[in-house]
């Protein structure tokens, strides 16, 4: 993993992305917060196991039928199951040791919440 700071990548409103094998953040200071970077590790091995482009072939479908669900952008974005699953997880620095594969499947319920 290779993180860089790449401030006028990142869309507005957020603060990372992950494109295997980097990471790119906004700001100096998220290359040293862990919760953040652990977030970002959980997305490259989700992209690693769906072979990358397929990744985001499945994130962007996902989101509009989140956007159609919810409409709401924001709620939508939330509720991505790769999304759900680094937000779920973020905080457990030991849980990528022990994820089983396409754990995001998990996250993948279609019920409003």
């Amino acid at each position: 993993m290779f993180l860089i700071v790449a401030k006028y990548l990142i869309p507005k409103g957020y603060r990372g992305l992950a494109v295997f094998p980097f990471v790119f953040v906004k700001y100096e200071m998220d290359k040293r917060n862990s919760v953040f970077v652990n977030h970002e590790k959980i997305h490259l091995r989700q992209q690693a196991e769906l072979l990358i482009l397929p990744f985001f072939i499945w994130y962007l479908l996902e989101y509009c039928f989140r956007l159609i669900q919810y409409k709401n952008a924001n709620l939508a974005y939330r509720n991505i199951s790769f999304e759900r699953e680094a937000y779920a997880n973020e905080s457990n620095f030991e849980y990528l040791k022990n994820r089983p594969s396409f754990r995001f499947l998990k996250y993948l319920d279609i019920k409003k919440e």
